[in-house]
């Protein structure tokens, strides 16, 4: 409700309630005219007085303060900042119950008096069914944050008032209570009703904090300095990865609603899970992970655990998964959260003990290979050989012999001894075809036969050898358009389209943080770097949104040089660890919205020098010269902010 409705229109409005017992549409602001009905339906009359309960025992006020103390006690330190806002504009400022009885008031002593005479003062109830439309008593029914200005009160007595009050909910979504501003309707300002809302959110986050103290709290914002805002999101999470708390916010930034909480687990809505997000925070506590909503955003989430916490049996659960649950399989392992590749594993996870060929298809570079050697460690043959062919590697004039093996002397430059080949050499275990697509027609009858027959003639000999393998095929092309135009034999796709999975490629999955951060790790291992690298938080933001035409592939090759670019004791890659070709890139390349990518530093179209000067200053201003925290900003070390600062001309 706003407080511009004309009084012309309130007096025509209240009349016609009146003559007809109902309030007409258009007049008035919807939520006030079912305020105005449901006081009218409580039996109470415009001109008459509230309900008879201005003076309750001081026994219930008592019943009611003591069954009520978190919420006092988190609120009193927020109504006394809020006070200080309003303290000479002639206002009170008020907490109810859920019932609407007031429990703790602030007041302006030019203001009080009058207050007082209609009964705003602790001990009072101001439910809709005792006083009419208000501030309190409707802001409870319709639980959300409401206005009420002047005759807009059901009771005329009331007009002389302006009150502003927002819910205040638990971090399960009930609501505990109400908090109001009260003044004289002639010194009300608009922004009242914001400045009642945020101090309402203080208190639901200082609750969520002291009410999941045994919990994982996720502080969730888009960028990593809204961490700590009021404009926060708060998650709270079980030691087993269930959502069991959140704020307002926090269930927005997630696409939830409070019904959600206590049925939804944490990587159902985020690429992360709960022993990464613990062993990042155990690392760094004070850097901001980078996480992607499922489907969604980019957020910046800082983890909270109480110490205590840490030596509780639930968290040391959850950070040793293994001593209490059986180990993964291989294609488990592999998984980071996209739902699309998980679904692609589920599927192949269920043939991959049945004579059943898998054809898994996707474009150049996006882990075809990794995954059929995956697919292979999670079924029965994992302990047997894993052989992977390249048909487009292998020149036309060995591929038959590199496939089938020969007999010594079987042709000119033919080994002595003979060759078994790659096909005898996948038995008992699984043969991988690696962009089968390109292997030549003629060999193509020849590979057919051996899938229908299960053996294989070596070049040079007279009889058949039995063979034995789970067969896995890959392509980048498709296969059904090659066949119908006579570039691949039908009959030999059908025998290997036993399962066809489609891998999608990086652009279009929503798991890349934590695909980045598991290269990242393997990395620090290959390399030999001593500790976890991360990325600067404007960089990836930047990557996070780049179409990589070359897949994860690319992302690899991009993450390697990087990485073998880094100064001794620097653990953060940057921008200036990026190849040249990429930075250009990243700053011209349309993101996958289609539009050129913004920083929060300007357009794309600025130098990377001044981008990273214009990120520094930034930093800097928002952490008041602090060196170490605008470096933590940064994601850079403060010996490398020294050095990017000497470095600047002038």
């Amino acid at each position: 409700m706003r407080p511009n409705t004309s009084p012309v229109a309130l007096r025509q409005a209240r009349q016609h309630l009146l003559d007809s017992g109902q309030c007409p549409s258009g007049l008035v602001d919807e939520r006030l005219a079912r305020s105005w009905s449901r006081s009218m339906a409580a039996g109470l009359v415009p001109t008459g007085r509230p309900q008879a309960i201005d003076h309750p025992s001081s026994g219930t006020l008592r019943q009611v303060l003591a069954s009520n103390p978190e919420l006092l006690a988190h609120s009193r330190p927020v109504m006394e900042y809020l006070f200080e806002q309003v303290r000479h504009s002639q206002s009170v400022v008020v907490l109810a119950d859920r019932r609407g009885m007031l429990m703790h008031t602030l007041g302006d002593p030019y203001f009080v008096d009058k207050a007082e005479r209609v009964a705003l003062t602790s001990g009072a109830s101001w439910h809709e069914a005792h006083r009419g439309t208000n501030a309190i008593g409707t802001a409870l029914a319709e639980v959300c944050a409401v206005e009420v200005h002047g005759g807009e009160h059901f009771l005329e007595r009331n007009s002389f008032l302006t009150c502003a009050a927002s819910p205040i909910l638990s971090a399960t979504g009930e609501l505990l209570g109400i908090l109001d501003i009260s003044g004289d309707y002639r010194s009300g300002h608009a922004h009242t009703l914001g400045l009642v809302s945020t101090a309402a959110r203080m208190i639901e986050n200082r609750l969520l904090a002291a009410t999941c103290k045994r919990n994982i709290r996720l502080h969730l914002h888009s960028a990593p300095e809204g961490i700590g805002s009021v404009a926060e999101g708060i998650v709270a999470v079980s030691a087993d990865g269930w959502i069991v708390g959140a704020n307002r916010v926090g269930l927005a930034q997630l696409g939830l609603h409070a019904g959600d909480v206590g049925a939804t687990l944490l990587e159902q809505v985020l690429d992360v899970r709960i022993d990464d997000l613990l062993s990042h925070h155990k690392r760094r506590p004070q850097q901001p992970q980078a996480l992607r909503v499922v489907g969604g955003a980019l957020l910046f989430a800082q983890v909270q655990v109480d110490a205590a916490a840490w030596t509780g049996t639930p968290f040391a659960a959850a950070r040793a998964p293994q001593s209490v649950s059986p180990a993964q399989d291989a294609l488990a392992q592999l998984d980071t959260g996209d739902a699309r590749w998980r679904a692609a594993a589920d599927k192949a996870r269920r043939v991959v003990a049945k004579p059943i060929a898998v054809l898994i298809q996707g474009e150049s570079g996006v882990g075809k290979e990794v995954f059929a050697r995956a697919l292979h460690a999670s079924g029965p043959r994992r302990d047997a050989p894993f052989v992977a062919i390249n048909c487009a590697a292998i020149p036309e004039h060995l591929i038959e012999s590199e496939l089938f093996g020969h007999v010594a002397g079987a042709f000119t430059g033919a080994r002595k001894e003979g060759s078994l080949g790659r096909l005898r050499e996948a038995h008992g275990g699984t043969l991988f075809l690696d962009e089968i697509g390109d292997m030549p027609l003629a060999l193509q009858t020849r590979l057919l036969r051996v899938l229908q027959e299960r053996s294989v003639t070596p070049l040079g000999a007279g009889k058949a050898v039995p063979v034995d393998f789970a067969l896995v095929c890959a392509t980048h092309n498709q296969l059904m358009q090659a066949a119908e135009q006579g570039r691949f034999r039908q009959d030999l796709y059908y025998r290997i389209n036993g399962l066809t999975v489609q891998l999608p490629a990086l652009r279009e999955r929503s798991d890349f943080v934590a695909l980045l951060r598991r290269l990242l790790a393997d990395l620090a291992t290959e390399q030999g770097l001593p500790v976890d690298v991360e990325v600067a938080a404007d960089l990836l933001a930047r990557l996070a949104g780049y179409p990589w035409p070359g897949n994860l592939r690319q992302l690899a090759s991009v993450l390697r040089t990087a990485c073998a670019m880094l100064a001794e004791g620097e653990d953060t890659l940057g921008w200036e660890h990026m190849p040249d070709d990429l930075v250009q890139a990243l700053e011209t390349a349309p993101s996958q919205g289609g539009q050129p990518p913004e920083t929060p530093m300007g357009p794309a179209a600025l130098s990377l020098q001044q981008l990273s000067s214009a990120a520094i200053d930034q930093a800097l201003q928002s952490a008041r010269g602090n060196m170490s925290q605008a470096a933590r900003q940064l994601g850079i070390s403060r010996q490398t902010l020294y050095r990017k600062l000497g470095a600047r001309p002038g």
